[in-house]
């Protein structure tokens, strides 16, 4: 059904996006410093299993998803593209407003931007591959994972190391407008993809009910899978809501860039990644509110 859909964008429009998701990871990453890093040496298990929910487990699940619910080959590949993405810089404003651990949230966010450069083109390879009908598509558009890589490198590795060497450098400018470029960068976003969907308004609104559903659904699934692999390890309140809003907090701009540089013509694969795009920011948003409605306890404090 959305196999054939063309979704219309200017092409100017491929590098604001590329521009703004670099600006973003630049921005996200002012307040991150090396000894978040270490502090994953001396409390791993909150980092290690948001990263084995984010890198092994989502693209999995999401993968059945797909099998199981038979969606459109480019649905499926919107799907598996946007599990396969690292955490987004937003989670750490969700984190912020939950009154979870943010140092467990940022340390989790830079490893696995970087991990990025590796495991986002290899799951989305190997999953998208799985399936006969995604595989053929992918086969009609000849993409190297070495391309991604490249693109990875550019829109997020680099502006995330630059972002780092600034703060290192500059502390207390970096430090003052470290939330206030989160929030900047969040609200730009958010009128980019309004932009585009009132651009297509009336295809997103006439093939709405092929991927409203499945986005709230997928978000869902991360968002639990998140939780309750915490919960099954013994995090406290502390990390389970970081390492919750990670995985469910999706970097659907990485996503998005991918898209509009290798797949333009998959408007199916188009269309929700743009939608998890602003779907994720209401869902964490409301989760994190709903928290912090929770004050953590003494018991659940982290030092």
């Amino acid at each position: 059904m959305l196999d054939s859909l063309t979704i219309s964008f200017d092409p100017d429009s491929f590098l604001l996006l590329n521009l703004l998701l670099a600006l973003m990871m630049f921005g996200a990453s002012l307040s991150v410093k090396w000894s978040d890093f270490k502090f994953l040496l001396g409390s791993p298990k909150a980092p290690a299993i948001g990263l084995l929910c984010q890198f092994l487990l989502l693209p999995f699940v999401t993968f059945l998803i797909t099998r199981v619910l038979q969606v459109d080959p480019s649905i499926a590949l919107g799907m598996i593209l946007v599990a396969s993405c690292p955490g987004g810089s937003f989670s750490n404003i969700m984190t912020w407003l939950a009154g979870g651990h943010l140092a467990t949230s940022v340390s989790m966010t830079g490893i696995s931007t970087l991990a990025a450069l590796l495991m986002t083109p290899l799951n989305f390879a190997f999953y998208a591959n799985l399936n006969a009908q995604t595989s053929a598509i992918l086969a009609d558009i000849a993409v190297a994972p070495a391309e991604v890589m490249e693109l990875i490198l550019l829109v997020l590795v680099l502006p995330l190391l630059g972002g780092m060497l600034v703060g290192r450098k500059f502390p207390a400018a970096a430090s003052k407008l470290d939330r206030p470029f989160r929030w900047l960068s969040m609200l730009l976003f958010l009128i980019f993809v309004a932009i585009a969907f009132s651009a297509n308004g009336n295809l997103f609104l006439q093939y709405a009910q092929y991927f409203v559903g499945l986005v709230i659904l997928h978000n869902a699934i991360a968002l639990l899978l998140g939780y309750t692999s915490s919960r099954a390890i013994g995090l406290d309140n502390a990390q389970t809501r970081p390492v919750t809003l990670e995985v469910g907090i999706q970097n659907s701009g990485l996503g998005l860039i991918i898209v509009f540089n290798f797949y333009p013509e998959l408007g199916g694969m188009m269309i929700i990644t743009a939608f998890w795009g602003v779907w994720h920011l209401v869902s964490g948003l409301a989760l994190a509110l709903l928290w912090s409605r929770r004050p953590l306890t003494a018991v659940d404090a982290v030092s």
